[in-house]
């Protein structure tokens, strides 16, 4: 018996290319997994043996320009949106969505094949990689073993080492683990990933992970999903504020003024799914995000006002014609 996926099949004596065949799927579109082992051109025609553990997997939909670019890892984007691939009702609306966003990175989440189901085929066909950058999410993670797990699984279908960190053992509210992110990214830098870490509006933890060579923090503004908006802008000003890498507010944005809200104080960029996939016109809410992106950066650059204690005339005082 050979563990594939899971679950006990009797396949041994099969090799995986011939697993591959037998479900119409094609090397390139998938990563085989045998023993933990990234299964690669001879190793796709060895007989799998009883005991094996084979798993395949396949990148699933997760996980607006402005006039100065947003650097991260030394890599240069116009964009300050960064919009996720799940949750849209069909790929054709992703597409248009992305588009209208004007977004250049995505991000994916990594999942194993449902073998003879739907929907793990044409994610990559839709997603144009000359125009985007994927980032491949570590969503499902519930510890740093887990998510380093997910992370070489991504970077083995993905080619590339960027990841966004995401260990998440909270299946109420998705709150991500402090100490456990903690732990994966510094595994995850030791193998020279590019980490992007989702955490909470945490300033210590930030700062600690910029430390250790973190790309950017991202702290959430709200759970993921739940369209909140800002409930920890104070948290969020101070991480801001004080800057340890490009900050991104990720999670809990409902609204594009929730996140004008963020960039206005100072954010370097968001991200958005639910927001979007999920408004009844995605195209056009993605289009509104954009702009709300944009204008956040430009208040910000501009530098808004002080507050005051008090109200302060909009006209001067002398010279008003007062009666007799």
């Amino acid at each position: 018996m050979v563990r594939l996926n899971g679950k006990e099949v009797r396949l041994a004596g099969k090799t995986p290319r011939e697993i591959l065949d037998h479900h119409g799927l094609e090397p390139e579109q998938v990563a085989v997994f045998v023993n933990g082992e990234l299964a690669r051109d001879e190793a796709l025609d060895r007989p799998l043996q009883d005991g094996d553990e084979v798993e395949i997997v396949a990148m699933v939909q997760g996980g607006g320009a402005t006039s100065d670019a947003l650097v991260i890892a030394g890599k240069t984007f116009q964009s300050r949106l960064m919009v996720g691939t799940g949750k849209f009702r069909d790929l054709e609306v992703m597409k248009e969505a992305l588009l209208a966003s004007g977004a250049e990175i995505v991000t994916v989440a990594i999942r194993r094949v449902e073998l003879g189901a739907p929907g793990h085929r044409g994610l990559l066909e839709a997603l144009d990689t000359s125009r985007y950058w994927l980032l491949p999410n570590t969503a499902g993670a519930k510890t740093a073993e887990e998510a380093v797990r997910i992370a070489e699984m991504a970077r083995a279908v993905t080619g590339q080492n960027w990841i966004k960190l995401e260990v998440i053992p909270d299946p109420t509210f998705l709150l991500p683990d402090p100490v456990e992110t903690l732990k994966a990214a510094e595994v995850l830098l030791d193998r020279d990933f590019v980490v992007l870490p989702y955490i909470g509006p945490d300033p210590v933890l930030a700062s600690r992970l910029a430390r250790l060579g973190t790309a950017t923090v991202m702290p959430l503004a709200a759970p993921i999903g739940s369209g909140w908006g800002v409930k920890v802008r104070a948290m969020l000003e101070i991480i801001a504020r004080n800057r340890p890498a490009p900050v991104v507010i990720d999670a809990g944005l409902g609204l594009p003024s929730h996140a004008a809200e963020v960039m206005e104080f100072g954010a370097d960029a968001v991200l958005v799914n639910t927001a979007i996939a999920e408004a009844k016109d995605p195209v056009g809410m993605a289009r509104a995000f954009r702009l709300a992106v944009e204008a956040g950066r430009s208040a910000y650059l501009a530098g808004p006002m002080p507050r005051r204690a008090t109200a302060s005339p909009s006209s001067p005082e002398e010279g008003i014609p007062l009666s007799p």
